[in-house]
């Protein structure tokens, strides 16, 4: 038992952290918990969630994209663009999904292939996308056919249809990191790179595989949003990419690679999302939101710091 509690500290810390402010929510703002309002809270960051599971892969291999931002902008577009010509909403996930992978793959060879730093990649393929696109749409919206809002079904079927798909896809990645080889060769490889290649493995493939992925999940996730809108803005998706380093962060993973799950993303997205309603309820000024998202930031940077160098002594 108290093994389970030192390995999985981080994560328990964030859920209990979660309960008090549920609690305390339950205690003061009891309208928080109405059925169709935490409906649409869980709605509208289900795709942040998609996003946020393939940013914590990227992390875990010691690496980090800021361009997902601007590559769920792009995807938006393109799906917006498929779906108003009439394509099939099935063609138009698969074209979105195909289109954030293409992008995730420009990140991974640059990075994987030519030993770039991602940072500094990803910064550069994040200004790329996001100036092409405004110049491309110079801001103009893209409508969308009616049948394309909630895939075709009522608000409150596909809010519930969106929801649960974004917790299968959760527990689906959350026990293949664990169980499946691909998942233990990208902990293997954020840990100590070398030593993984020495242990046969190929850490370049695994982290362009990675970057991969997490387009990929960017193109779903822009897909996921699009449902939601009759229209969609070519500005879609800006902060995204803060939005999901800030959850992978403070649900455990280390910034420095090899450590965390993603039950502990999921329990930091639903941390960090309970902060505005809650200040709305509880009547607080909105300005506060981001003084207080920041500082559960900073305490869970500075709990991974200490955390590591108490490993290294």
């Amino acid at each position: 038992m108290n093994g389970f509690v030192r390995r999985y500290f981080r994560e328990l810390s964030v859920a209990a952290a979660l309960a008090v402010v549920l609690t305390g929510l339950a205690v003061l703002a009891p309208a928080f918990f109405q059925p169709q309002p935490l409906l649409s809270l869980l709605t509208r960051e289900a795709p942040t969630l998609i996003v946020a599971c393939g940013m914590a892969w990227v992390i875990i291999a010691r690496q980090i994209d800021i361009s997902v931002g601007s590559q769920f902008a792009v995807c938006s577009v393109c799906a917006g663009l498929l779906a108003a010509s009439g394509w099939p909403l099935p063609l138009v996930l698969v074209a979105s999904v195909l289109a954030g992978a293409l992008m995730g793959a420009v990140n991974g060879v640059l990075v994987a292939g030519l030993g770039l730093p991602s940072i500094v990649v990803t910064l550069a393929t994040m200004v790329t996308w996001r100036e092409g696109l405004r110049w491309q749409r110079q801001g103009e919206f893209v409508n969308l056919p009616a049948d394309a809002q909630w895939f075709g079904l009522t608000q409150q079927a596909g809010q519930l249809a969106l929801v649960g798909f974004a917790v299968l896809l959760l527990v689906v990645f959350a026990s293949a990191m664990r169980r499946l080889a691909l998942g233990r060769h990208v902990y293997a490889v954020g840990a100590d790179a070398e030593a993984a290649r020495l242990a046969g493995l190929r850490p370049r493939w695994v982290t362009f595989g990675s970057f991969v992925l997490l387009g990929a999940l960017a193109g779903l996730a822009a897909m996921m949003n699009l449902v939601q809108s009759p229209q969609v803005d070519p500005k879609a998706g800006t902060g995204l990419e803060l939005k999901a380093i800030a959850a992978v962060v403070v649900g455990g993973v280390a910034i420095s690679g090899g450590r965390g799950n993603l039950w502990g993303v999921f329990a930091g997205l639903l941390l960090l999302a309970c902060v505005a309603p809650a200040l709305t309820h509880l009547k607080i000024e909105a300005y506060w939101e981001k003084a207080i998202q920041g500082g559960i930031i900073l305490l869970a940077v500075v709990a991974d710091g200490i955390r590591s160098r108490r490993n290294r002594v």
